[in-house]
């Protein structure tokens, strides 16, 4: 990791950049001072075509001053603005303060837009159709990259439209989940279940509880050893929303289905980790999306306008 860390790269690209400036300079000042050997007719000698000669005639001066221009422009740039390393300029420019003065245009733009949403509920805002029409752009642009155009997610990505929520459903808990970001955590259990037998046992006593395919001899070991489940998931297996621990019974399976599937999540665990978005969307866009997001699975109707 030290390569990312020490300045040597920061001084790599200034010597870098230095020397190429340094070198157009040299090079312009050699072919100045360089005399070719010529004949009396100030040809080098060199034809081409029989009778097309080759003269030793110096630089155009606008074409030696246009260079000189070049050489001093890049000088001044790289005083003014970040070009030399980890040296930020004089002016203090930078690519992501531009892009911040952009977005906080456009939301000045837009504030009369997001203002007569302020007092709206979000089960109102689920109602309304421009909400919802902005709603499902702020959706595409920050939220269906994990969970899809559609909402409805993939293998580790939550739908959002069956209203079966991990962490609870309610306008309140997904604002905080969208400004505040959320991390599911199963620890690996494997230790506390027993050898790779009481996992397997283990893991058709889960299957069970959601009435799907498996060993019912094996599920019969297994429930004992669910015990070290149900401190999150319940004695029933209902799960807890609480502490984001899901609901073992009703055939929904986030990361995969099957003995093999749960086996993996017994023995290694899982980390999965909802960014927050409060850097990026404002207070009025977070709650235009919370209505989005919850009028998803609450099928709300959208009243015409």
């Amino acid at each position: 990791m030290s390569d990312f860390t020490s300045n040597f790269w920061s001084f790599y690209v200034a010597g870098i950049t230095l020397v190429s400036i340094l070198a157009c300079a040299l090079l312009l000042w050699f072919s100045g001072k360089a005399k070719a050997m010529t004949a009396n007719d100030n040809t080098t000698g060199h034809v081409w075509d029989g009778d097309l000669r080759e003269m030793n005639n110096p630089l155009p001066r606008w074409w030696v001053w246009l260079f000189v221009i070049t050489i001093v422009f890049s000088l001044i740039y790289l005083v003014l603005y970040p070009g030399l390393g980890s040296f930020p300029g004089k002016l203090g420019w930078t690519s992501s303060g531009l892009h911040q003065t952009e977005v906080d245009r456009g939301n000045v733009e837009i504030a009369p837009t997001y203002a007569k949403f302020a007092a709206m509920t979000p089960q109102d805002l689920s109602k309304n159709t421009q909400a919802m029409a902005i709603g499902e752009r702020l959706f595409m642009n920050n939220c269906s990259q994990c969970h899809g155009s559609d909402a409805k997610g993939s293998k580790g990505f939550p739908n959002l439209t069956d209203n079966d929520w991990i962490g609870g459903g309610t306008p309140e808990i997904i604002k905080t989940n969208i400004t505040k970001g959320r991390t599911g955590n199963m620890p690996p259990m494997a230790a506390a279940v027993g050898t790779s037998e009481d996992v397997s046992n283990l893991a058709n006593y889960v299957m069970s509880l959601s009435k799907g395919p498996h060993d019912s001899v094996k599920a019969a070991l297994g429930k004992p050893k669910f015990a070290v489940c149900a401190a999150c998931h319940g004695m029933d297996g209902k799960g807890n929303a609480a502490l984001g621990a899901p609901n073992l019974t009703d055939d929904i399976w986030l990361h995969g289905y099957g003995e093999a599937a749960i086996v993996a999540m017994i023995n290694n665990g899982k980390v999965n980790v909802m960014p927050a978005q409060a850097d990026k969307l404002t207070d009025a866009q977070v709650n235009v999306l919370t209505a989005y997001v919850w009028g998803l699975s609450n099928n709300a109707p959208v009243a015409a306008k």
